[in-house]
């Protein structure tokens, strides 16, 4: 395990190239929680986003719908402060460590927004949330 310290003062360099950036420029990042090692949630970072996250220590995406930065909780206050950061071989995923602030990660109120299985005898998805229906 490689420990994760922000830099406050990281500038962008010639690391950024590493990432295999998609056609908007975007690369996916699944937030896995550090100690269960659930996974919380799926979003996007632009080059802004994950130098934000470096230099913070908690996780900064881009939304797509308001393309603006987003720092996951900054409405809701379920923060995700990074333990840990991962690129694939591909280079093309990351995967941030997190703790989970308050253990709520997705929008609904849920701890994890991966809610729904398949059900293969019903031929369906099964809602497994834990809230009100």
């Amino acid at each position: 395990m490689s420990a994760f310290t922000p830099i406050e003062s990281l500038e962008a360099g010639p690391w950024l190239d590493n990432v295999t950036w998609n056609e908007q420029g975007l690369v996916p990042v699944i937030a896995q929680e550090v100690g269960s090692k659930d996974i919380l949630m799926m979003a996007w970072m632009n080059r802004d986003a994950l130098l934000a996250t470096l230099r913070l220590g908690e996780a900064v995406y881009w939304t797509r719908s308001r393309q603006k930065l987003w720092h996951k909780g900054e409405e809701s206050g379920h923060t995700q402060k990074v333990k840990e950061i991962r690129l694939d071989c591909d280079g093309d995923t990351i995967v941030l460590l997190v703790e989970q602030k308050d253990g709520i990660a997705c929008h609904t109120g849920e701890h994890s927004c991966f809610f729904q299985a398949w059900d293969s005898a019903k031929s369906a998805w099964v809602d497994e949330s834990k809230g009100p229906k």
